[in-house]
């Protein structure tokens, strides 16, 4: 089976408040780029089975206003900050019945994580989407090389 592992950097977020990192939200521009995320995605890659995102503010408001759908979603702390090989250990648990998974998070980990499986050097900028894919199962990635399939930043 193909698997296509869509990678998506949140939407801009609000650094006027005091607040905790992880508690920042979107700011203006990224509420209205958000909303392009979603179609987006429908129109490049089709159906999302599995969406696993971070528990960041800013990365669950990305995806609330992204319209980006799927069968199923999950928000994982551990995707908040993660270095490419805390991501590719998420990506690893994804049952072998699902052949497309989005990750929305942050960077670095998110440019670090599509460079480490396609050697392509991709600057994913806020509100960014690369699409890999690879033949095998999800723990087959990093035995096998990803191709970088297309890659996008969104804007409104």
């Amino acid at each position: 089976m193909d698997r296509v592992l869509v990678v998506i950097r949140h939407a801009k977020s609000d650094w006027t408040n005091d607040l905790p990192d992880d508690q920042r939200p979107l700011n203006p521009r990224g509420q209205r780029e958000a909303p392009l995320i979603g179609p987006w995605v429908a129109e490049h890659v089709g159906a999302v089975d599995l969406v696993i995102c971070s528990s960041a503010v800013r990365a669950r408001e990305t995806l609330t206003r992204s319209g980006l759908t799927a069968k199923q979603v999950r928000h994982d702390e551990r995707v908040y900050a993660a270095s490419p090989q805390d991501l590719m250990s998420v990506v690893d648990e994804v049952s072998d019945d699902l052949g497309t998974v989005a990750l929305v998070g942050h960077n670095p980990g998110l440019s670090e994580l599509v460079r480490a499986l396609t050697t392509e050097p991709v600057e994913l900028k806020t509100s960014a989407i690369a699409v890999l894919g690879w033949q095998g199962g999800w723990p087959d990635v990093w035995a096998r090389s990803a191709n970088l399939v297309s890659h996008a930043t969104p804007r409104g």
